[in-house]
């Protein structure tokens, strides 16, 4: 697949085959993606890879705590009320979202169930955790990680593989890290789910908008 075509194609895959992606497979993206840009090539980014009963049992540890009703306490803050397009963009994602998904606003078992299914990784087989040391949580640690985020997807999409980029599924970072071993010296920072595509999963038919370019660039001089 040509990069052009990779990055036009990729989206958030919500619904995915029970398959598991092979080791080989998974190692196979993760080598492509290690050649993200990193700021003065410091490679902050930690990856843990979850599948099997391991993958199952946090599942289930983050589904228990959003049925007990507990408070996310993530180790990075979430995003804060948005407004004016922002918020307007987002709500235009979760309209389209639940119109393909045939979700009510007043059906309250349905959405439970939709939120269930993010906190589970949208029942994908396997899943990425990001993290970094907590020494080199910096701006432009950061901005790695979302380097690192976009080449996984892309490299992933490129195998014919979906990825979903999710902050949700580490909001209860303690759980993570008793589940998948992560050390308290590292911060969780970001969730992929990863596994192969089901088309028939409504949600996945989604084309989520994005902005002209002549409403974000600013020209000077060229």
């Amino acid at each position: 697949m040509e990069l052009v075509e990779a990055i036009n194609s990729r989206k958030s895959i919500r619904g995915y085959k029970p398959t598991p992606v092979p080791k080989e497979t998974l190692a196979q993206v993760l080598e492509t993606a290690l050649r993200a840009p990193s700021a003065m090539n410091i490679q902050p980014w930690k990856l843990t890879i979850l599948g099997g009963k391991v993958m199952e049992e946090l599942k289930n540890a983050l589904q228990d705590k959003v049925l007990a009703g507990e408070e996310g306490q993530p180790d990075f803050d979430p995003y804060p009320r948005l407004s004016g397009p922002y918020r307007e963009r987002q709500v235009e994602l979760a309209k389209g979202l639940f119109q393909l998904m045939d979700i009510a606003r007043e059906d309250k078992k349905k959405r439970q169930e939709w939120i269930l299914k993010m906190f589970r990784f949208w029942d994908a087989p396997n899943a990425i955790i990001i993290s970094l040391d907590k020494e080199v949580n910096s701006f432009l640690s950061i901005f790695s990680l979302g380097t690192i985020t976009q080449t996984i997807a892309l490299a992933a999409t490129n195998l014919g593989l979906g990825t979903c980029i999710e902050q949700e599924a580490v909001y209860y970072p303690a759980v993570i890290r008793q589940v998948a071993g992560i050390p308290e010296s590292q911060k969780i920072a970001m969730g992929i789910s990863i596994g192969y595509p089901d088309w028939a999963f409504p949600a996945n038919k989604l084309e989520s908008t994005r902005e002209k370019l002549a409403d974000v660039a600013t020209w000077r001089g060229v």
